[in-house]
């Protein structure tokens, strides 16, 4: 099916994709409106143990397949497709571009609300000694997949195995069909859709509770049926993400960066500075957070619907300039307000 579906490019754009995107979004639907943030606690340990170990499988077919990192290296910098200033560093991509991912994926790791709230639900905060070292060995076995794939891919086309792709997406998708047993296919298209699943559980949950509980509260009002309408905002968040994914047409990694860098520019400063000083006072907090979201969304709404009105230079990122305003406004409000009384439980937070 997979096959069929990348050779009559269905999977590109048409109602094939779009019926994908629904069954993907019942499953997802279905554990996160039944179970709540505890199910997908469970799903995430169980996908997690899933992605490590396809990932692993795939880095070593990735490395079979183009005979070794140094044949593949060297394939790439020989030959006419790509050139020896493909594997530079600023060459793909402009300097201003590669800086800015490096700042809003860096810093902007601390402002994701998907990763941050788990350690919210921990029982035990002495637990966090284990995180470093857990959270690196985890990510680095996750990320060896695309580590093979991103360098067995160009490899094979320098070597003429595999035809030069007409879409990035693809890249994936055709080195497991063509280079990995079937089996593998398999678990590793599981494994990539897991990834996608657990953090669209644990935004819905988070954004459903920030709907039906962190706003009337923070109005000065409680609804009756937290439980019942924490549902109904579950799938509300749900079908508004599937017709904004779908409608905006553009490349999953480039959609994905947008929306990390929407949390990063909006929360990181907030929650990486205000919760490890003191000074940091509610105005402060609220006016870094409007910087943020007003910024990344103003800019990039006006790079791709009006670029001849964006005032950025080529390769500039939205969400960079959008972090790097929140970081300032945050540190100008902090100096220009008062604190005030720390609530207890905050207090509580800052000295763990």
């Amino acid at each position: 099916l997979l096959e069929s579906m990348l050779a009559t490019n269905e999977w590109a754009g048409s109602w094939g994709l779009l019926a994908a995107m629904l069954i993907g979004l019942g499953v997802v639907l279905i554990y996160s409106v039944s179970g709540g943030m505890l199910a997908g606690v469970y799903t995430d340990f169980l996908q997690g143990l899933l992605m490590m170990g396809a990932a692993g499988a795939v880095f070593f077919y990735a490395l079979e397949a183009t005979g070794g990192a140094a044949a593949a290296l060297g394939s790439i910098a020989g030959s006419e497709t790509f050139g020896s200033r493909f594997l530079h560093p600023f060459e793909v991509v402009p300097l201003f571009t590669a800086l800015g991912f490096f700042f809003v994926f860096g810093l902007g790791t601390l402002g994701q609300p998907h990763v941050l709230h788990k350690f919210y639900m921990i029982r035990d905060p002495r637990q966090l000694k284990w995180a470093p070292a857990l959270l690196a060995g985890s990510q680095s076995l996750c990320l060896l997949i695309w580590l093979g794939i991103g360098l067995a891919v160009p490899g094979l086309v320098a070597q003429g195995k595999l035809a030069a792709l007409t879409e990035p997406d693809q890249a994936a998708a055709l080195f497991l069909l063509n280079f990995t047993p079937g089996l593998l296919t398999g678990l590793v298209l599981a494994g990539v859709l897991a990834a996608i699943m657990s953090t669209a559980d644990a935004f819905l949950n988070i954004g459903a509770a920030a709907l039906v509980r962190d706003i009337p509260r923070a109005l000065g009002r409680r609804l009756a049926d937290e439980f019942y309408w924490g549902r109904v905002a579950t799938i509300g968040i749900a079908l508004s993400a599937l017709g904004f994914a779908y409608w905006y047409g553009d490349l999953v990694a480039l959609l994905g960066t947008f929306a990390f860098g929407t949390f990063a520019a909006a929360l990181a400063p907030a929650l990486a500075v205000g919760l490890n000083w003191k000074r940091v006072s509610a105005q402060a907090a609220a006016a870094s957070i409007a910087t943020g979201l007003i910024l990344n969304w103003g800019l990039e709404l006006l790079s791709r619907w009006a670029p001849q009105a964006s005032f950025l230079a080529a390769g500039v990122l939205p969400s960079a300039i959008a972090l790097a305003a929140s970081f300032a406004v945050l540190l100008i409000f902090s100096f220009l307000t008062d604190s005030g009384k720390i609530p207890e439980d905050v207090e509580r937070v800052m000295e763990l």
